[in-house]
């Protein structure tokens, strides 16, 4: 499947990340939507001639790798599972591709909006070494500390992003998650989960949204450090996120059946048989 989606992605025409930089999004809405990899490959056939794919250094789908960082009591965790308007989250994001890893601090604020910050850094492993811009830097967007907060989780995934040609709107869509919890030792990961977010500006319309309606593909709030976190560390606090948990394995299971049928699907939504 995965040599089907490079195949479609390869269809789509580049947009580089200059260009990228240039689409401001003034009144920015993001929503999220949860799929499966059977309706990624029709949705990717389906935007043909509607969207622009990203493209640096000659790859259409990035590989990233972040680290989030909490505090002892897995304060920012907790926010996010007891619904808290107001909340925050800081990780340490490389991308794969160029090695570049950047510090992030994300602020989401009670009107849904949220602000993101980053430095450069070398690495989650560096961070005490370079304390002198650190610091400084979480003292002025973070509501922790250096001292308050430690790598608690990491995760691996692949994306690919999508701009219209009306340059409106921005598609982030991530697929083969792989989760390590770094307190428990505890590893799980996604085969069939796709995580689809719709970054939009206001309310204008979406070539996107019409086909994820017609795909049936549900909106669905995801959050890769929480989702990832409640897997893979049995004592946390979980109880708001059981039904995204059932219905995400519910995705896994559709791809198990499918294995165990000896079908699987190519990125046009026809069948080919598994050997």
């Amino acid at each position: 499947m995965i040599n089907n989606l490079i195949e479609k992605a390869q269809k789509l025409p580049p947009i580089s990340l200059s260009e990228m930089s240039g689409i401001k999004l003034m009144n920015r809405t993001d929503t999220k939507f949860v799929a499966t990899f059977e309706q990624l490959n029709a949705f990717l056939f389906a935007v043909q001639g509607k969207y622009y794919i990203q493209q640096i250094d000659g790859k259409r789908i990035a590989s990233y790798h972040t680290t989030y960082l909490d505090t002892d009591d897995f304060i920012m965790y907790v926010m996010h599972h007891n619904g808290k308007a107001c909340r925050e989250k800081i990780r340490v994001r490389t991308y794969l591709d160029s090695g570049d890893t950047f510090l992030e601090v994300k602020n989401k604020n009670n009107h849904g909006r949220t602000k993101k910050k980053r430095i450069s850094v070398q690495s989650v492993d560096t961070l005490r070494q370079e304390q002198e811009s650190v610091i400084p830097f979480l003292a002025k967007y973070a509501w922790y500390s250096l001292d308050e907060v430690h790598p608690v989780i990491e995760n691996f995934f692949s994306r690919i992003t999508l701009v219209n040609f009306g340059k409106t709107e921005r598609l982030t869509i991530d697929f083969g998650l792989r989760f390590h919890n770094l307190v428990t030792g505890c590893r799980d990961r996604f085969d069939n989960v796709v995580i689809i977010e719709l970054k939009r500006d206001g309310n204008v319309p979406s070539p996107a949204l019409d086909i994820i309606r017609k795909l049936r593909i549900k909106a669905s709030g995801f959050s890769k450090y929480c989702i990832g976190s409640a897997l893979t560390h049995k004592d946390l606090k979980r109880n708001n996120f059981k039904e995204r948990l059932r219905f995400v394995k519910k995705l896994e299971k559709t791809k198990e059946h499918i294995t165990q049928n000896g079908t699987d699907y190519n990125i046009d939504g026809t069948r080919e048989h598994i050997s």
